[in-house]
């Protein structure tokens, strides 16, 4: 297909699929975001799939739907405008330009006071969304733009709904990790921001972006790629020589001799079956070391009072976030641990109600399962000659905690450790890893992945991990992994917990006591080789993939745009919360889950 066919076939809305459910009254809908929507997962990863998602089953069901991004696209042309780019599956995709907030978050740290308030940015926005008669507004990232956003779209007298992804409306660096590394257990009311993240100054940043888009648009990629070069700080292009040294495509030049190289065929003694096939890593080398959390850190951080202290912009700042959130009609967080911080932190209970994700890739996983001749067959017991198969679907960000996967194989007996075969799907460069598991003959590193991938490898594996070191929220790798009908190892951190059950619990009596999953102390990798040992030894009987979906709560993409069409009609409707709830008493930190009737 030619290219300009191509594109032109993006941008059509797709013939309705057999047995999709139309909706009764289009709607004129507009979604929020920072990330280029038709990108999906390539840009803004799990939360811009989801609003991408969404969007699509929003315009298959008949409604018009419009996206507008803001704080990524700048121009050397004065002041805020919004431009029409190519539609996207019948969506009318803009772009809003100069915006004085950056995109994605960390960009804007230091940007506190525009990030409260920016008035002038958020009069943009309305004027946008009264030119094309928007009836009700769905943000899933406001990075980008400033929170009194909410507000001035309450005013406009629209409805408004807020799906957070993460945790950008109480913590500017948006995961709730001080430093990237660890979990904050306290803001000191703003004090400990300070050292959190150290990006540019927003000023500069915004106006070299403006120089590089405007070159790079005007006189194509290549004079865009050498302004980029000439306007890159000295710490910038350190970070990147040091990036390019970790994620080269050819791996790096091994001059050490094999050690072993006069045994030829001979095996030798006290090899614990490993291959020395690596050179030494250097000191500076070495992978920082990540935080790790307790079992029980969701609650300890839910008993914790950080709201309550304010002592600087920071601090302000996470009071701003909340009030944002009361402001908006509703908010829809994907798990309920999410919608349990921001009501730890003042949002009232009745204004949030747990939307779980649905996704088209996650359906076509769990067909691909139910279609499969092994479907009720348990896929690996400890009598079984062949060794037990561990797969890790992720990137090299410090926040997937892949470091404690590489930490925890080492750490495994030997005799358990070749019963084992681990795969690694880690998008980044991950030639470190490599390195330091290189002597591990059961260690493949796959690189990165798409969604189309996910289907084909349900095959090659039996066991997920999951080694995060943040409050994931949306866990996306979860529930490809439940979906997928797998049985799977994680760390207990932010939403996971609602969806794990463990083996022998009294959730699981109605499922034979078979479980879907091992919960393990974030960032401990010495939990993580214990929980791998259990199911090598026997201890954890693996369940079928009938059993993993029969235990999972688990959402169909249809009945996930289903319910969100609900939530609108029900706003657009005069049935709004604050209507709804009039008159009730909610207990303070409570989630109330809205029926749809």
């Amino acid at each position: 297909m030619a290219r300009k066919d191509r594109v032109r076939n993006e941008g059509e809305r797709p013939a309705m699929p057999a047995g999709w459910r139309c909706a009764k009254t289009p709607r004129r809908i507009a979604i929020l975001g920072w990330a280029r929507l038709a990108a999906q997962a390539k840009e803004g990863s799990g939360y811009n799939l989801a609003a991408s998602e969404l969007a699509m089953g929003l315009s298959l069901s008949g409604h018009e739907v419009h996206y507008l991004r803001s704080g990524m696209d700048y121009s050397l042309r004065p002041g805020m405008f919004v431009r029409e780019i190519a539609p996207w599956r019948g969506i009318r995709c803009f772009h809003l330009f100069n915006s004085p907030n950056l995109s994605p978050g960390l960009f804007n740290f230091r940007n506190m006071g525009r990030e409260m308030s920016a008035s002038a940015h958020s009069r943009r926005v309305v004027a946008w969304l009264n030119a094309h008669d928007i009836e009700i507004v769905h943000a899933h990232s406001l990075e980008g733009f400033s929170l009194d956003v909410v507000e001035a779209i309450r005013a406009s007298g629209r409805e408004m709904l807020i799906t957070p992804h993460n945790y950008w409306f109480c913590c500017p660096q948006v995961d709730l990790l001080f430093q990237e590394r660890e979990v904050c257990r306290d803001y000191k009311g703003g004090k400990r921001c300070v050292k959190c993240l150290s990006p540019a100054k927003a000023d500069r940043t915004r106006m070299r972006r403006r120089l590089e888009q405007t070159v790079q648009r005007r006189l194509g990629t290549a004079a865009g790629d050498l302004v980029k070069k000439l306007t890159g700080t000295n710490a910038k292009r350190k970070a990147a020589r040091r990036a390019k040294r970790g994620s080269r495509v050819a791996p790096p030049i091994e001059n050490a001799i094999d050690p072993e190289l006069g045994l030829g065929f001979g095996v030798g003694e006290d090899h614990e079956g490993l291959v020395h096939n690596a050179n030494p890593i250097d000191d500076e080398d070495e992978i920082v070391e990540l935080g790790r959390s307790p079992l029980d850190q969701n609650e300890r951080f839910l008993r914790a009072d950080h709201h309550l202290k304010v002592v600087n912009e920071y601090g302000r700042r996470r009071v701003a976030g909340i009030e944002a959130l009361r402001r908006a009609s509703l908010v829809t967080p994907p798990s309920r641990f999410m919608g349990q911080v921001y009501t730890s932190m003042g949002l009232e209970g009745e204004k949030v109600h747990h939307l779980r994700l649905g996704m088209s890739h996650f359906d076509r996983l769990n067909r691909r399962v139910r279609r499969s001749p092994y479907y009720e067959q348990r896929p690996w017991s400890a009598g079984d000659p062949r060794p037990l198969r561990l797969a890790f679907f992720g990137t090299v960000r410090h926040n997937k905690g892949l470091d404690i996967l590489v930490r925890a194989i080492p750490l495994l007996e030997h005799r358990v450790r070749q019963r084992c075969q681990f795969l690694i799907r880690a998008a980044g460069g991950d030639w470190l890893h490599r390195r330091r598991l290189g002597e591990y003959p059961e260690v493949s590193f796959l690189g990165g992945y798409d969604v189309r991938q996910l289907v084909a490898a349900v095959g090659e594996y039996d066991v997920g991990i999951m080694t995060h070191v943040w409050f994931e929220n949306s866990p996306l790798v979860l529930l490809e992994l439940l979906h997928a009908g797998k049985f799977v190892i994680t760390s207990r951190l932010g939403g996971v917990p609602e969806w794990l059950i463990e083996p022998g619990t009294a959730e699981a009596a109605g499922n034979g006591g078979l479980g879907n999953g091992l919960q393990y102390p974030g960032g401990s990798p010495e939990a993580l080789a214990e929980r791998i040992t259990r199911v090598v030894e026997g201890e954890v009987e693996l369940p079928s993939a009938r059993d993993v979906h029969a235990i999972s709560a688990l959402r169909s993409y249809p009945d996930h745009v289903r319910e969100a069409m609900g939530l609108y009609e029900r706003l657009l409707g005069g049935e709004g919360v604050e209507a709804r709830a009039s008159g009730k008493e909610t207990p303070t930190g409570g989630v109330v889950e809205h029926s749809l009737g």
